[in-house]
């Protein structure tokens, strides 16, 4: 009998999500904006990311994302900032 492998899953924004590629958290913003980052977690294009990610309740930082590995059962929150009055 042979076992298969899945792919990592966690919970994002309160649904179920297989990581696929996406090993970091900076993996996974750059996957769910589609916009590449540069290892600090700043835009590519020199644009403004306005983006916070927690996981298991506690914010990363955005100069962590690229080292912050993400797990099975993990569950992430993308959050966008809206300007408004």
């Amino acid at each position: 009998m042979t076992e298969t492998a899945h792919a990592p899953t966690i919970v994002l924004n309160g649904k179920t999500h297989e990581l696929g590629g996406a090993t970091s958290a900076l993996d996974l913003v750059a996957e769910v904006t589609g916009r590449q980052l540069r290892e600090d977690g700043a835009p590519a294009d020199g644009g403004r990311l306005g983006i916070a990610v927690a996981v298991d309740g506690e914010v990363i930082r955005r100069s962590h994302w690229s080292e912050f590995a993400l797990a099975d059962g993990h569950t992430v929150d993308i959050v966008t900032a809206v300007q408004g009055g």
